[in-house]
């Protein structure tokens, strides 16, 4: 097995050193090695990709699919760093020649959720989430990122000794948000040092994204998606028997109404003429018996927004709306809001975007890279935006025939990646990587 890998590793090193450019690169063009990588790596990024689908892991759980990083960045004869924010993985690629420094940034959690779809490496993993136990499943793709950022690094390995620069490879725990009264993700990455020995002047990282077709990659300057607080309301009322309403105080119908009237924040009280914004409840727990009125209902949801003023609007009228409307119900509220820091917008720095957009466009086509609508999603790779300029695009994953605005979302316990998605990952992060590094210097 070992001299397998090692006769392949050679082939790839073979084929990506006699690919390599002159100096001057059209960047209207796909580099010759970038082509050259998608070929070599394909078969193995899918290989990569299933594994970790098939084995998923919880936000700061992730401690297998931190160990499996870290074997194959050791095989590439890197020298990984573990156990940064819980499991982060990262390692820095040295190459021949001096020039700039980059980070690229795929994240390795996967989701509270019980796939419904029928392949032979589906996960059957189960895990405990808020006291229950629940189904997991990389259901927003982050299989894709590792498996990509993978092949990217094994690549770019092959051909270090012609590469200028460094590349900082960062392999995320947690993007989907650490569990309660846990850190973690990007902010904890930062805060533990990512960037402190090196300090990168431009961070990449893709998201593959349902809504877009395989064959395409979205992209756009400035904001992109927006920033991300939790919630929690907790009503409390009195306990009483389900025939004698009269006799408690019921938090159930007191929740109801809040939720109810929280509706109007964003159609009646935000100027969504300026920016979108969005409040969503996403579970509620209250009672235990078909016929007890019960003590106290709890609810956690979500606001996004991309504009600072609103969403602190939004934060003051969410607390303002509960707090009266259980008032009006005799019963208290207990308004969590936010709950934690959120995530903040995820901004894409304008001129570096401006200056990779051909890099994109190189890959699969300019008529293929789109310019897609602010997206109401989150990101903590805002996170690393705010320190360093940065881009962050998407790119399709939804098979051709079906139309992606039918397609099961990222989250969908139904999310299906057309695996052609990983190809375009590979090639137009590597596009982008090269293009960055090789640009002349002023």
């Amino acid at each position: 097995m070992r001299h397998a890998r090692l006769f392949a590793a050679s082939l790839l090193t073979t084929a990506l050193a006699a690919a390599l450019p002159a100096i001057a690169q059209d960047a209207t063009a796909q580099r010759p090695e970038v082509a050259a990588a998608g070929k070599a790596m394909q078969q193995q990024v899918i290989d990569w990709r299933r594994h970790f689908h098939q084995y998923p892991e919880l936000s700061n759980r992730e401690a297998e699919t931190s160990k499996r990083v870290a074997e194959e960045l050791r095989k590439l004869g890197l020298q990984p760093r573990t156990g940064i924010a819980h499991h982060g993985v990262t390692a820095v690629i040295k190459g021949g020649k001096p020039g700039p420094r980059i980070a690229l940034r795929a994240d390795m959690d996967a989701l509270p959720v019980t796939e419904r779809n029928n392949l032979p490496f589906a996960s059957k993993a189960t895990a405990t989430y808020r006291g229950e136990t629940v189904g997991v499943m990389h259901a927003c793709g982050h299989d894709a990122h590792t498996g990509i950022l993978l092949g990217v690094a094994k690549s770019l390995v092959a051909m270090k000794d012609q590469l200028p620069g460094e590349v900082l490879l960062v392999f995320q725990p947690a993007e989907e948000g650490a569990p309660a009264g846990e850190e973690g993700g990007a902010s904890l990455m930062l805060a533990e040092g990512v960037f402190k020995d090196f300090k990168p002047e431009a961070v990449f990282g893709l998201h593959v994204f349902s809504s877009i077709p395989v064959g395409q990659i979205g992209v756009r300057q400035g904001p992109l998606m927006a920033a991300s607080d939790a919630f929690t309301l907790k009503v409390i009322g009195r306990q009483t028997h389900g025939s004698r309403p009269w006799g408690g105080i019921d938090p159930i119908v007191a929740m109801a109404d809040i939720i109810g009237t929280t509706q109007t924040i964003v159609s009646r009280r935000t100027d969504i003429s300026k920016l979108p914004a969005v409040v969503s409840f996403g579970a509620i727990k209250g009672g235990i018996r078909y016929n007890i009125i019960p003590d106290d209902v709890e609810v956690v949801g979500t606001i996004r927004t991309f504009d600072e003023g609103m969403r602190q609007k939004i934060f003051a009228d969410l607390k303002n709306v509960a707090t009266h409307v259980a008032a009006a119900h005799g019963a208290k509220v207990e308004a969590s809001v936010p709950d934690n820091d959120g995530n903040p917008v995820t901004v894409n720095n304008p001129e570096l975007t401006a200056r990779m957009l051909p890099s994109l466009q190189a890959v699969v086509g300019a008529d293929n890279v789109i310019t897609p609508s602010l997206q109401m999603g989150a990101e903590d790779f805002s996170f690393y935006a705010r320190e360093v300029p940065s881009m962050f695009f998407f790119v399709g994953s939804t098979a051709k025939g079906i139309d992606p605005v039918a397609a099961p979302s990222n989250h969908s316990p139904e999310f299906m990646l057309d695996e052609g998605s990983l190809d375009v990952g590979l090639r137009a992060l590597l596009q982008v990587t090269l293009d960055y590094l090789h640009a002349p210097r002023g």
